[in-house]
């Protein structure tokens, strides 16, 4: 189907970026612009900052309650932002329409971002936030049982790349991995996926603008070669947890996303993965708000009600 109407008359009206290299510190300061005051997010139960103290240091996060229960599922949630971008502000209303969807803690992760931050340090934070989300159980009403890693673009590769990662340390308590249209190959050869030049132009996103929008992170020390930095370059899939993946039909990234499930699949992992016609790269951040794209949440839900 074509591209949502509502995506392309907004995209018909944003500006031209600027000229010249991108600029960090003004890009995230346009992003923390748009967020919403704090009286027009949705209301949950309780929501708080606190400090994660890891064994990569201590990592901001803020917890989101939705109901009074006494004990619930978590969802650590990672934010998007090609490593360099996003904030526990800007993903604020993906983690509360979380919460209220599946009825689980979220817990979003302010890791650190490129390029202040060398490899692996975000990543690091991550993981580190799910291992302490463990240790604090009690405080954060977990019911022992559903523990899902969660994120969208760049943090759809960080919840793959944790996943990745407990497995090879013996650490089994993940049940489940949402990845919302995730980067999880960073080699950007057009060659290798249809998508990256069926969607090259014109979705938001464009294949020419991705070797920049993630060379803070290539310059912090990431290597597109390494499983944790491209996780569909991990040989051995056995094992992980059970998989979500969502796919946007206008995304370049579309097709690693898809060949990831299959390739989950394939090592009996069982993985759903589901295409959402009209959509583009970040609909879940930007038009989520759209109904055919809000059922993302309650999609979500299903699937954490499913057993590992």
């Amino acid at each position: 189907m074509p591209l949502h109407p509502e995506i392309a008359r907004i995209l018909a009206d944003l500006p031209a970026p600027p000229p010249g290299p991108l600029d960090p510190a003004a890009m995230r300061a346009g992003e923390e612009a748009q967020v919403p005051p704090l009286e027009e997010r949705l209301p949950l139960h309780d929501v708080r900052d606190t400090i994660a103290v890891t064994s990569a240091g201590e990592v901001p996060v803020r917890v989101y309650t939705p109901t009074g229960t006494d004990t619930s599922g978590l969802v650590i949630y990672f934010h998007g932002g090609a490593f360099f971008l996003g904030s526990l502000d800007t993903h604020d209303h993906i983690a509360r329409q979380l919460a209220k969807a599946t009825g689980c803690t979220v817990v979003s992760v302010g890791c650190r971002r490129a390029p202040e931050a060398q490899f692996p340090a975000g990543l690091d934070d991550c993981y580190g936030v799910v291992r302490w989300a463990t240790d604090h159980g009690d405080e954060l009403h977990w019911d022992g049982n559903t523990l899902a890693v969660a994120g969208d673009s760049s943090g759809g590769t960080f919840a793959a790349a944790v996943a990745a990662l407990a497995h090879d340390d013996g650490f089994d308590r993940i049940t489940h991995q949402v990845l919302y249209y995730p980067s999880l190959d960073l080699d950007f050869d057009t060659d290798r996926y249809a998508s990256l030049r069926e969607n090259a132009e014109g979705y938001g996103v464009e294949t020419a603008g991705l070797p920049a929008f993630n060379s803070f992170y290539f310059d912090s020390g990431a290597d597109p070669a390494d499983p944790r930095v491209s996780p569909i370059k991990r040989g051995d899939l056995t094992g992980l947890p059970a998989a979500l993946i969502v796919t946007a039909e206008y995304d370049p990234m579309r097709d690693e996303g898809e060949l990831y499930g299959a390739r989950l699949t394939e090592a009996g992992v069982p993985a759903t993965v589901r295409r959402y016609a009209g959509a583009n790269h970040g609909f879940v951040q930007n038009f989520s708000w759209i109904p055919e794209f809000a059922q993302v949440f309650d999609e979500t839900a299903e699937f954490l009600r499913q057993g590992k």
